[in-house]
C-alpha cells in the first residue's frame, strides 16, 4: 500500500505544507470516531481533518494518540464553528478544540462559514485566527463556504488571505470561478465532499431537466475510466483532485473503503480523462448561504472541554 509520506504535499501561501489526501471524520459518532481516525492512520493518512460542530474532536486526540505516530507527522485540522464567531468567542473556541484534541497547537484552524448576514463576527473570528497564528498556537488558517464576495469583504477587513477554502467540490460541482478566485489569490481549494457524497443525499438537484438525482458513484464516464484503470469511481475522482493540485477530504468509517480512498497514489489519468470528468460539471453546488440558516447555525452551541 502506498504510504503518504512518498507524495509530494502541498504547500500553503505561508509555507507550511500539508499532505493532499486528508481524512474526514464527518457525521462520524463520537464512540466511533477514536478507532476510525487510528484506521486511517495505520492505513497511511497523515492529514485529519474535524470540526467543533462535528462533536468528535475529543475522538480524533484519542485516535492519535493511539496510534502511536508522532505528533509532527499528523497534519490536524479543525474549524471553528459560527456560534462561537467573533474575537474572544473564537480565542475560547481554540481553547476548547485545541483541549478535546488533547494537542498544545492546531496545524490548521478554519472557520467553518460565513455568517453572510452578522459579517461582523465573521470579520472578528478571523481576526482571532490572525492572533492565534501570531502566537504560533496554530500554523496556518482558512475559511469554509467561502465564495468570491466573501473573500473580498473579508480581504477589506483583515490582513492575512486565507491559506484554504474548503469547499463542496466534486464533478457534478466544480465551483470553477472560485478556484479561478483561489489560484489569483494563492488560496488552496480543499474539497468536502471530494467523491460527490452529497450527490446521494435526498433532494440533491444534479441540473438535469427531469431533476432526477444523479450518484457520481453510478456515473457512466467515471466508472467508465474506472474500467481502464482498474479502480473504482471514488479512486478516480480522488486522483482527478490530487492530479489538479487540490487538498481532498474523503470520509468513511468502513475500513475496506478507508483503504481504497487510500489507495490513489500508483495511477494517473491523462489529460482526455481529466477533460471528461471537467465535462461533468454542472454549474450547480448544494450549500448555500442564508440569513435564515445563519440564525439556525447560531443557535447550534458547542460545548465546553
Amino acid at each position: 500500500m502506498s504510504d503518504q509520506t512518498t507524495t509530494q504535499d502541498l504547500r500553503l501561501n505561508n509555507g507550511v505544507t500539508l499532505p493532499p489526501l486528508g481524512f474526514g471524520v464527518f457525521q462520524t459518532p463520537p464512540d466511533e470516531t477514536a478507532a476510525v481516525v487510528r484506521t486511517a492512520l495505520e492505513t497511511g493518512y497523515r492529514h485529519i481533518d474535524t470540526a467543533a460542530s462535528y462533536q468528535n474532536e475529543t475522538g480524533v486526540g484519542e485516535g492519535l494518540r493511539n496510534s502511536g505516530i508522532p505528533r509532527e507527522e499528523v497534519f490536524v485540522e479543525t474549524k471553528i464553528w459560527v456560534s462561537d464567531f467573533g474575537y474572544d468567542e473564537t480565542l475560547h473556541a481554540y481553547d476548547k478544540s485545541a483541549a478535546k484534541l488533547g494537542l498544545d497547537h492546531i496545524d490548521l484552524l478554519i472557520l467553518h462559514q460565513p455568517l453572510a448576514s452578522m459579517f461582523d463576527r465573521t470579520v472578528g473570528a478571523y481576526r482571532a485566527l490572525e492572533k492565534l497564528l501570531a502566537d504560533g498556537r496554530v500554523r496556518a488558517i482558512g475559511v469554509s463556504n467561502f465564495q468570491p464576495d466573501d473573500l473580498a469583504n473579508l480581504a477589506e477587513r483583515t490582513e492575512i488571505v486565507p491559506a484554504v477554502n474548503q469547499v463542496e467540490l466534486h464533478p457534478y460541482a466544480q465551483q470553477k470561478a472560485l478556484q479561478q478566485r483561489h489560484a489569483e489569490l494563492g488560496i488552496l481549494t480543499q474539497a468536502w465532499s471530494p467523491i460527490g457524497g452529497i450527490t446521494f443525499y435526498p433532494g440533491f438537484m444534479s441540473g438535469e431537466t427531469d431533476d432526477s438525482q444523479r450518484s457520481t458513484l453510478e456515473d457512466p464516464v467515471l466508472n467508465t475510466i474506472g474500467r481502464e484503470h482498474g479502480r473504482s469511481a471514488a479512486q478516480v475522482m480522488l486522483r482527478w483532485h490530487l492530479q489538479q493540485g487540490r487538498s481532498a477530504i474523503p470520509k468513511s468509517v468502513n475500513p475496506q473503503r478507508i483503504a481504497e480512498n487510500f489507495d490513489v497514489f500508483d495511477f494517473s489519468l491523462t489529460d482526455e480523462e481529466l477533460a471528461r470528468i471537467d465535462a461533468l460539471d454542472t454549474g450547480e453546488s448544494s450549500w448555500k448561504a442564508s440569513a435564515e440558516m445563519d440564525q439556525q447555525f447560531v443557535n447550534f452551541d458547542i460545548p465546553e472541554a
